[in-house]
């Protein structure tokens, strides 16, 4: 776990394995496609933003040091979308550079969202944070013959919101993450492969827990796995249709979707993945699907339709910062949860830092600070780097890669870099840059 500190404006960090602008041309670039990232001009997409050059500096100086292909940063201040341009690549290959509000594959800031949908529900009445899981998933059988730990009885949804649920993948005498293991758990319960969230739960329904509910923290994405079933269970409607009904589309947040393993069934707009300074075809490891042979990591070293709820939406800084912005407990923009559920949603969890002064709340890391907090939340997968900040002086960020560096240097830097950055502000625009996107 990485963890940064408040002073000098710090937020933290833990990394979980993420328009129709006055000026869409690339500034400067390179037409050659052997050249290596680290050497080559940076495109930069969207309008300037006069007195916010310090991000213009930034970003692209991370992006060499770490080979990364191309991201894209957007800032708002009291509600107004500020900056948002887009850097680099987001298809090395054919030299298309990425757009200000291109769509990259969020990876764990997917938990925010599907926090904030189980957070609906609780405001809707249809369920309480202290109601247990087992009953809302009874139909997802084990395999034949399992014996299931009678913990799973204790498991609540609050637990399973601060990572307290029971299981620990960095045990060090056998701890994994069952969501990276979809050929194992379709064997386990004779279900195709690869295999869906379902099928996750059913293996996992077969394997002891790690500790008692409740007993610790514990980073957890099947957890995450499970929230988004119950979401299904409660509502009567599939994961995604829910969520984009009830908490996506209210905000104005369209573009989000569920992300696609397979490179052909990318969205429209989304970028290419990578590993950093490598091409699309570098790393090649047998695919997740039978019969498919060998794939890039990046498209099929994994089931992206699994992770669904805790790590396989689809998204643009500028929807990620609407979303923000309609659940961060401010004035400037309406909130589309009640402002009791909002501080229910970032209250005390479980500390997470080494200096006890912060904790992760429902779907949130939380730093309490000059009066309000900083909430945050990044999110990490092969070829994703993802983070999304709300401060607690009325600023929230978000910064999204189309690569993961192999160094967790990157991830701090790019933390403590963007603080930096706002620092270095020399003077804030007036303008509001939502209604030149979609």
């Amino acid at each position: 776990m990485l963890m940064t500190h408040p002073k000098s404006l710090m937020t933290g960090l833990l990394v979980a394995v993420s328009f129709v602008a006055c000026n869409r041309d690339p500034v400067g670039g390179t037409d050659d496609p052997t050249t290596p990232p680290a050497e080559q001009e940076i495109p930069i997409t969207g309008a300037a933003v006069p007195g916010m050059e310090s991000y213009d500096r930034f970003i692209p100086a991370l992006m060499r040091k770490y080979a990364i292909p191309g991201g894209a940063v957007a800032v708002l201040r009291d509600g107004k979308l500020i900056y948002a341009r887009g850097f680099g690549y987001a298809d090395v290959e054919n030299r298309k550079p990425v757009e200000p509000d291109a769509l990259f594959r969020i990876a764990s800031v997917s938990k925010p969202i599907t926090a904030v949908a189980i957070m609906k529900l609780v405001e809707d009445g249809r369920l309480t944070l202290d109601d247990r899981v087992a009953p809302l998933i009874a139909d997802l059988a084990p395999a034949p013959g399992a014996t299931v730990d009678p913990r799973w009885d204790e498991i609540t949804i609050r637990q399973l919101l601060h990572h307290t649920g029971g299981w620990d993948r960095d045990r060090p005498d056998g701890g994994f993450d069952p969501m990276f293991r979809p050929a194992i758990a379709a064997a386990a319960v004779g279900a195709p492969a690869p295999a869906s969230a379902e099928t996750i739960i059913r293996y996992m329904k077969g394997m002891p827990l790690d500790f008692d509910p409740g007993a610790k923290f514990a980073y957890s994405n099947f957890g995450y796995a499970i929230l988004g079933r119950v979401i299904e269970r409660v509502s009567g409607m599939p994961y995604e249709a829910f969520v984009r009904a009830r908490v996506l589309q209210p905000v104005g947040a369209r573009r989000t979707r569920q992300g696609r393993t397979r490179l052909q069934d990318a969205l429209p707009g989304e970028v290419k993945y990578y590993f950093p300074g490598a091409a699309l075809n570098s790393s090649l490891v047998p695919s997740v699907f039978p019969g498919e042979g060998m794939v890039p990591a990046t498209y099929g070293g994994f089931y992206l339709e699994a992770l669904d709820s805790h790590g396989g939406w689809v998204s643009s800084t500028v929807d990620l910062l609407r979303f923000l912005a309609g659940v961060d407990g401010r004035n400037d923009r309406p909130d589309i949860l009640g402002a009791g559920f909002v501080a229910q949603m970032t209250a005390s969890g479980v500390t997470t830092c080494a200096d006890g002064a912060c904790y992760y709340g429902a779907g949130w890391f939380v730093r309490p600070t000059h009066g309000d907090a900083n909430w945050w939340h990044g999110g990490d997968l092969p070829g994703t780097t993802s983070l999304l900040v709300r401060s607690y002086h009325g600023f929230s960020w978000v910064a999204l890669f189309n690569a993961n560096a192999a160094s967790a240097g990157f991830d701090s830097e790019l933390d403590a870099g963007l603080w930096t950055a706002l620092a270095g502000v020399t003077s804030f625009p007036s303008h509001d840059l939502f209604s030149t996107f979609p």
